[in-house]
């Protein structure tokens, strides 16, 4: 699923290449994908101009110039932006033809990722509706005890519940509890003052550093350009079970937590 980074490489791509970009028409090929019947989200964007992207949390805000979309990518959502005769892929569910010629395309093989379209009015309620925490770089360390200590839950699963930190997934909450030396199953409210800040610093560097090198194509991930993200050779534990530790030298190790795929080290993480 793509994550902070990658939607923020997304949001970079699509603002780069779409300024001023007027609809001309609409096809939804997979209506599902949409809030509203098919004709209904088409009559509505015929004739939009594009204004801009934004981001929160792992949250698209597409907005136009009457309109705007709330877009979540989910598992392997992807936009991308070509000439109209480039050939449409099997799994491209929503196609905006644009004036100047190009389409702007939603490409999604799982299905999972949906757009919402509201009114630019009702964007601001529609956004609250989300009820998402604040971002890693917004919380401040009081906040984060706060929010540590509240909660009985394994750290792990604390750190992917989108209302209590918003733009963490599984790749960034393991390197981030790696980076931190804390083990993923520990319980949020054992966490020491001085893990927990150990643990928002790393938080924020790693998530820092995945968004400059493009996020981390460790499946499928493309940006809007078509090109691959950097991160994933950077990757300490990661799908790296089996493999030694690149601190210590110990076997990585992959557990369910959660529900989720887990990895850590069972030396540098306690």
């Amino acid at each position: 699923m793509p994550e902070l980074p990658e939607v923020e490489n997304v949001r970079r791509g699509l603002n780069r290449v779409l300024p001023q970009a007027q609809i001309q028409d609409v096809e939804v090929k997979w209506a599902k994908i949409i809030n509203c019947p098919a004709q209904v989200f088409r009559q509505a964007m015929q004739g939009e101009t594009f204004e801009r992207v934004d981001r929160y949390g792992k949250y698209l805000f597409f907005y136009w110039s009457d309109y705007a979309w709330i877009s979540h990518l989910r598992m392997e959502g992807k936009y991308f932006v070509c000439a109209r005769q480039t050939p449409v892929l099997k799994h491209s569910h929503l196609i905006c033809h644009l004036r100047d010629g190009r389409d702007l395309r939603y490409h999604d093989v799982r299905k999972f990722g949906r757009i919402s379209l509201f009114s630019r009015q009702d964007m601001p309620q529609a956004i609250k509706n989300l009820k998402l925490g604040p971002e890693p770089w917004d919380i401040s360390l009081d906040q984060f005890q706060k929010i540590l200590a509240a909660s009985k839950r394994p750290i792990k699963s604390l750190l992917l519940d989108q209302q209590k930190i918003a733009g963490i997934g599984n790749i960034y909450a393991d390197e981030s509890l790696f980076q931190a030396g804390i083990y993923p199953g520990r319980l949020a409210n054992s966490l020491t003052d001085q893990e927990t800040l150990l643990l928002l610093e790393a938080m924020r560097d790693i998530l820092s550093r995945a968004v400059d090198l493009g996020g981390s194509s460790v499946r499928t991930y493309q940006n809007t350009l078509g090109e691959d993200g950097q991160y994933q050779n950077y990757l300490k534990v990661y799908q790296r079970q089996g493999q030694a530790c690149l601190n210590c030298g110990r076997t990585i190790e992959k557990i369910k937590l959660g529900q989720r795929g887990t990895h850590f080290c069972p030396n540098c993480q306690k």
